[in-house]
């Protein structure tokens, strides 16, 4: 397989039923599926057991997992090979909220490493589209500290100390580790974060799955995990730039960017040493490297290995999340 050379890559959204899910994925971002109980659909994933599988061109039907296995760091560039080996760093999600998601929060990459030996999990938020007076929780609403936070939980009041936050189209928001969460109903967003599946689960609106049960939460891992910094900088302020590159968040586990673009564009990633991803927020999009042409359309996600230095954007009017390390 590695004689044939690599380029632009499509895989198959790994659909995810959830208590919580609706049927914008489908409606909306072109998913298909039956129910309407979808939640999340994993456009790129590594994770154990959920690995995305390719569905254009010659590597059609094999996994991210043989490409990496095969390609290094051809696929996702040298330091990042170096870093993370032949695993896949980010996993990239669209999240379809049409209930309230439990209020949570994700562990750090020192407890995650300790606890379950995986990375931690910092995340991102851009949101697709919201319903009049959809809202996010992030943060809390009060200088808050573990013996009033633990207080609340007993009593099962944690929501009266939560920040609640309205959220339009384009809003964007920096998940960061140990910071106490929830995806409000109505909300349809992008989420880019670290490969990991760990989530601690402190408040779950009292409600029962379908066979009668609640789902578990996770207290004494969540008290561990906490931070009650009440950082309030989780909102990002950008100003959008037609067809330049708009800086969204950058840490040190992943870099987004916003590119609209109503022309075409030359996008340069010879300074990256990194895969690129594009997804297509708003719109539709050509993406041009030799001769290879690939359209996405809302809700389409492309991976662009590391090898690929150059490509060419062409819309008449598209929102891309650029994502690299």
């Amino acid at each position: 397989m590695s004689n044939d050379s690599l380029y632009m890559l499509k895989f198959q959204p790994i659909l995810k039923e959830k208590i919580w899910g609706g049927s914008k994925l489908n409606n909306l971002l072109g998913k298909k599926s039956e129910s309407s109980f979808v939640g999340e659909s994993w456009e790129i994933s590594d994770v154990e057991g959920d690995c995305s599988v390719v569905i254009n061109g010659e590597f059609e039907g094999k996994t991210l997992k043989e490409l990496l296995a095969n390609y290094q760091e051809e696929l996702i560039g040298q330091k990042n090979f170096d870093r993370f080996g032949a695993k896949f760093p980010l996993l990239i999600k669209f999240i379809d909220a049409k209930q309230d998601l439990s209020v949570q929060l994700h562990p750090g990459d020192e407890i995650a490493k300790a606890k379950h030996n995986s990375l931690g999990k910092t995340e991102m938020w851009y949101i697709t589209q919201a319903d009049k007076e959809a809202n996010i929780i992030i943060g809390f609403n009060q200088k808050v500290n573990s013996e009033l936070y633990q207080k609340h939980v007993a009593d099962k009041t944690i929501k009266d100390i939560l920040h609640y936050e309205s959220v339009t189209e384009g809003d964007t928001f920096f998940v960061y580790s140990g910071l106490i969460h929830a995806i409000g109903k109505g909300v349809l967003l992008a989420e880019i974060q670290q490969t990991s599946d760990i989530t601690y689960r402190v408040y779950d609106w009292d409600r029962k799955d379908s066979d009668g049960n609640y789902r578990e939460l996770h207290q004494q891992d969540a008290l561990e995990a906490i931070d009650f910094s009440n950082n309030s900088d989780y909102k990002v302020e950008y100003t959008s730039k037609k067809n330049q590159i708009t800086d969204l968040v950058q840490c040190p586990h992943f870099i987004t960017n916003l590119v609209e673009v109503d022309k075409e564009i030359s996008m340069s990633h010879t300074k990256l040493d990194s895969f690129v991803i594009y997804m297509c927020v708003k719109g539709k999009a050509q993406l041009i490297n030799g001769s290879q042409k690939v359209t996405i359309v809302v809700g389409e996600t492309i991976l662009v290995p590391a090898s690929i230095k150059e490509i060419n954007l062409i819309s008449e009017g598209a929102k891309l999340l650029q994502v690299y390390i």
